[in-house]
């Protein structure tokens, strides 16, 4: 390990997240999931910072990606006052994560072959499972979009790790797989009536993901766009 001390404080801070996270959980409120939200954010940026400061020269995929932390940041806090804003955040942030994932193996026949699986396999849930009231076509419409979105993230994050073993796509597909996890509870939450305990996983998940997905640039070598 190159530095033991930036280790360290990346899991110092993803730590200090959970904890704010519990936090939140138990007392609410929407300045606390801003301050829960923007710890791994500063995760991100500090493992930016890092990667410039060892003078890596291939930084597409961590300045994207950090751009898609700060998307999902905002995503949190608008969700909390606008549903569709929320959402619409949350997907322009799932875009910046699928392409700074592209940034690492170019997109190829395994990441469109997982994309398709996980995307029908929630597209026809949404669509059929009797459970959901989505109240009208509009609000459907746009979880599909959404999910097709998150399902494109999930793919090439799983297609790069199939391809090439490394800690940061590894990690980069347990964190991807986290998310969607999470915004599956809060797809169950908002408009299938869950019960409180699906709305708890929501965050318990999403939370770890994002620590997850900022902490997979530590061990970025700098390589980009492998062959597929």
């Amino acid at each position: 390990m190159k530095n033991k001390g930036i280790f360290i404080l990346n899991l110092v801070l993803a730590a200090l997240v959970q904890v704010s996270m519990i936090w939140y959980l138990d007392c609410g409120g929407l300045w606390r999931k801003g301050l829960t939200s923007f710890g791994f954010v500063l995760l991100g940026v500090l493992n930016l910072a890092y990667l410039i400061s060892v003078r890596k020269k291939l930084l597409r995929f961590p300045v994207i990606l950090v751009v898609g932390l700060v998307f999902a940041m905002l995503g949190d806090i608008v969700l909390n006052v606008n549903f569709i804003g929320g959402a619409l955040l949350f997907a322009v942030g799932h875009i910046f994560y699928a392409v700074s994932y592209t940034q690492l193996q170019r997109i190829g026949k395994a990441d469109l072959l997982i994309a398709g699986i996980v995307f029908a396999a929630a597209g026809l849930f949404l669509l059929l499972a009797p459970i959901f009231d989505f109240g009208d076509p509009v609000m459907k419409g746009i979880c599909i979009g959404y999910a097709l979105i998150i399902s494109c993230m999930v793919g090439k994050a799983f297609g790069n790790a199939v391809r090439e073993h490394t800690v940061t796509n590894v990690l980069l597909a347990v964190g991807s797989f986290w998310f969607f996890f999470s915004d599956l509870m809060l797809v169950l939450y908002v408009f299938a009536d869950a019960p409180h305990i699906i709305d708890t996983l929501c965050v318990a998940t999403y939370y770890p993901a994002q620590c997850v997905l900022a902490h997979a640039m530590f061990w970025y070598k700098g390589k980009s766009h492998q062959k597929a």
